[in-house]
């Protein structure tokens, strides 16, 4: 009985202390989600401001979508996107499986300078990137962002899967290749499919990462019709000193709330890639 008593109060006591963190959280999701859904008159109220005191409304949701582009931004982002993790996967995968699995001199220092190239300012990158879309006819276009985008991706997305590469038992591959696979054979039919959780987290890493890239598509991508969400919302719906905290907000939780749920359903692999990508 006193046993179950003092667990009990230590439950008690660990789910009290998280629940000031666990508001911290919620907190802006929550806040979203209400501005989404309030009136205009009801957003500048001085009574209560997280509760609704006039119905809620889809009005913010309608300017969304046929007042602005968005759509049309949101077909780009998730082209831009996709592209930017194909040629991420396609390059990443095979290098972090070199530097990782085939005992090359230097893989290890290798593996760390291209983590490093991460760290560099796109602002640095951008000046000698501009004139290469300008000759390849890529300015004004989102295509200029799917060739930009892997040159930040690529590095911290190789880095990840040597760790996801590293944590495959070499025995299983040596003992692919007693069987008559080659290297190649023991990467397609062993290697890989243990890591596809590995792989689904860093499409899922470089995806956000292109997401929430600002610099590059403001500048390469300003055409209405080309532009990425992260480039049309604020300048459709922010027009000087004037906010449409609405549909700001509604636009906010319609791209926020996917792509935290993507996130939450590979959260403890990507942790793992990130304190196992230094291991020997």
């Amino acid at each position: 009985m006193m046993s179950r008593r003092r667990r009990l109060l230590r439950y008690t006591g660990v789910y009290a202390g998280l629940i000031p963190f666990v508001v911290f959280a919620l907190f802006p999701v929550a806040w979203m989600a209400i501005t989404a859904f309030k009136h205009e008159r009801d957003l500048y109220s001085m009574k209560f401001p997280l509760w609704f005191h006039l119905p809620p409304t889809l009005k913010h949701f309608d300017l969304l979508f046929t007042q602005t582009s968005f759509g049309a931004w949101v077909v780009n982002t998730a082209l831009v996107s996709v592209g930017a993790i194909g040629i991420t996967l396609l390059t990443s995968v095979p290098a972090a499986y070199a530097l990782a699995r085939l005992r090359l001199p230097w893989a290890d220092r290798v593996g760390v300078a291209m983590f490093t190239t991460y760290l560099v300012p796109p602002i640095v990158l951008f000046l000698p990137l501009a004139p290469v879309l300008a000759r390849l006819g890529l300015t004004d276009s989102w295509w200029a962002l799917v060739v930009l985008y892997p040159t930040f991706t690529i590095p911290l997305s190789t880095w990840l899967m040597m760790g996801f590469f590293r944590a495959v038992p070499r025995e299983i591959e040596e003992a692919a290749w007693l069987d008559g696979c080659g290297v190649v054979g023991g990467l397609s039919r062993i290697v890989l499919p243990l890591c596809l959780p590995g792989i689904a987290t860093t499409a899922l890493f470089a995806g956000s990462l292109s997401l929430q890239e600002y610099l590059y598509a403001v500048v390469f991508a300003s055409p209405v019709d080309q532009k990425v969400i992260t480039v049309g919302l604020p300048t459709m719906l922010i027009r000087g000193d004037v906010f449409f905290w609405g549909a700001l907000m509604a636009a906010a939780l319609l791209v926020a709330i996917p792509t935290a749920v993507a996130f939450h359903l590979v959260l403890d692999r990507f942790v793992t890639s990130l304190t196992g990508a230094g291991d020997p």
